[in-house]
């Protein structure tokens, strides 16, 4: 039984590193959801919002994106990623690399939508691309939300994993991992 469950350890080490690496990209995502702002103080859509600005917040969401494709690749080819906690961690990740991908598409939208609507020729049809804009942005900001939520439960994965560590410290995974000494000879009593 012990063997089993030391097969499926993932080392200490890579664990916090990966933990560490998980908290920093959930972090970016939230921060990035955060920052990204469309509406003015107001609640209300800018006159003439920024297409540099909104297009900004299409490249980061790409950059962070890559960032998060990056780490399930490299996890994907990691020998962890076919145990127990790995396999659910790769799904986190897997989830967290779609949901990320998904932002910097509705973040371009919204820029493209701002450069049409100073081209507006009435109320209605730039009433009408403001909220298209509002619904589009919010979209991409719900995506790296749950971007960073995914991450989030990657990393919590990895430190119910770390619990297995504790609860076979590395004197006994040593030994466990020690064949068994072959029981006493009758004939030299």
């Amino acid at each position: 039984m012990y063997r089993g469950i030391q097969g499926e350890l993932i080392p200490r080490g890579d664990t916090l590193r990966l933990i560490s690496s998980l908290d920093n990209l959930k972090t970016a995502f939230l921060d990035a959801a955060k920052q990204g702002q469309l509406l003015d103080d107001t609640g209300d859509v800018p006159a003439e919002p920024s297409y540099t600005e909104l297009l900004q917040h299409a490249a980061d969401a790409q950059d962070l994106s890559r960032d998060v494709v990056r780490l399930a690749a490299d996890f994907a080819r990691s020998p962890h990623s076919a145990n127990r906690a790995g396999r659910t961690v790769l799904a986190h990740l897997a989830t967290a690399a779609t949901m990320s991908s998904h932002a910097a598409p509705h973040f371009a939208e919204t820029a493209e939508t701002a450069l049409s609507l100073s081209r507006a020729t009435g109320p209605i049809t730039r009433r009408y691309r403001g909220n298209s804009m509002v619904i589009d942005h919010a979209t991409a900001r719900a995506y790296l939300r749950r971007t960073s939520e995914s991450i989030g439960e990657a990393a919590k994965e990895l430190h119910a994993h770390l619990d297995l560590h504790r609860f076979l410290p590395a004197p006994a995974q040593r030994a466990l991992a020690a064949p068994p000494s072959p029981p006493p000879s009758a004939r030299h009593r």
